[in-house]
C-alpha cells in the first residue's frame, strides 16, 4: 500500500524532512537564548539607569576593569575639565548615522586623579579630518558632573581598529590605560558619558541612553521555527497520503480502459 515509499524520490525527500525537524528545533532554541539574553541585559540596563547617582571612585579606580553591573551607573565627580589634553575620537556617529566625533576631555578630580568624559558629538569639519576640529568649551573652574560609567573601549569588544599615525589629538578608541600612558597621571579605569551640566547650545551634542534590545523579535523567531518544525512531519503526511489516493485512482481506472469496446 505504501511501497512507493521506498522510491527515490521518496526516501530523499523523508531524509530532508527528518533532518529539517531537528535542525528547526536547535534554531529555535538558539532563537530562545537570544530572547534570554537580550531580556537579562535589558533588565541589567533598566536597573543601572535607575540606580541613585554613587561617587565615580566607589565603582572604579586606576587600572580597574569595569564590570556588567557597573556599566551604566550614574556617578558624580567632582573637579575641573582640562581641555589642554582634549583629544577627538574618530568615526562617531550621532542619531541620524552623520559622521563626526565624540569629545574626550580629562576631568580633573580634586585627589589629583583624572577621570575621562566623553562630552558628546560633533560633526566633522571636512572630508579630510586631518584638523584638530573645534569644539566649544567646557564649563570653567570647580564644578560637578555626572554621567554614565562605561567600560574602557577594545578592538575585540567594538570591532573598530585602533589604527596608528592619526593626527595629532586624534584616536579611535576610548581607553583608560591608554590615556594613562599619554597623560602621565593616573586615569580611573573606564570612561563617564557626560549627563550634566548639560552644554551650551546643545553643543557638543550629549549621548542618548542605551535603547532596549528587540527581545520580543527573538521570542517570536523561536515560537516561528518550532511551528516550521511542527509543520515538516504534518506536511510530509499529507504528501503521502495524496500520493497514496492517486496512486489507487490510477489503478481504478487502468482496468475499466483495457476492456474491449463492445459492438
Amino acid at each position: 500500500m505504501y511501497r512507493f515509499l521506498l522510491s527515490r524520490q521518496w526516501v530523499i525527500l523523508t531524509l530532508v524532512a527528518v533532518l529539517l525537524i531537528p535542525t528547526m528545533i536547535r534554531l529555535g532554541l538558539w532563537q530562545m537564548h537570544r530572547y534570554e539574553e537580550r531580556t537579562a541585559r535589558n533588565d541589567l540596563v533598566a536597573r543601572a539607569l535607575e540606580a541613585s547617582p554613587v561617587p565615580v571612585e566607589s565603582l572604579t579606580a586606576p587600572g580597574k576593569k569595569i564590570t556588567t553591573r557597573e556599566r551604566y551607573r550614574t556617578v558624580t565627580a567632582k573637579g575641573r575639565f582640562d581641555t589642554d589634553h582634549e583629544v577627538v575620537v574618530r568615526r562617531r556617529t550621532d542619531g541620524d548615522d552623520n559622521i563626526g566625533y565624540h569629545v574626550l576631555t580629562p576631568f580633573q578630580l580634586d585627589d589629583g586623579k583624572v577621570m575621562l568624559v566623553n562630552r558628546g558629538w560633533i560633526p566633522a569639519d571636512g572630508p579630510s579630518q586631518t584638523e584638530f576640529p573645534e569644539i566649544p568649551a567646557p564649563p570653567r573652574g570647580e564644578i560637578t558632573v555626572t554621567g554614565r560609567l562605561m567600560p574602557d573601549e577594545t578592538t575585540e569588544a567594538s570591532g573598530i581598529k585602533d589604527l596608528e599615525g592619526l593626527p595629532d589629538r586624534q584616536i579611535m578608541l576610548i581607553n583608560s590605560e591608554q590615556q594613562a600612558e599619554r597623560l602621565d597621571a593616573p586615569v580611573l579605569g573606564g570612561y563617564v558619558v557626560l549627563k550634566t551640566p548639560e552644554p551650551k547650545n546643545d553643543t557638543p551634542q550629549l549621548i542618548g541612553k542605551p535603547g532596549n534590545e528587540n527581545a520580543a523579535l527573538n521570542y517570536a523567531y523561536a515560537i516561528q521555527w518550532w511551528l516550521f518544525a511542527a509543520a515538516v512531519p504534518v506536511g510530509w503526511w499529507f504528501l503521502v497520503r495524496r500520493e497514496k489516493r492517486e496512486r489507487e485512482a490510477g489503478e481504478d481506472v487502468r482496468p475499466a480502459e483495457a476492456e474491449p469496446a463492445t459492438v
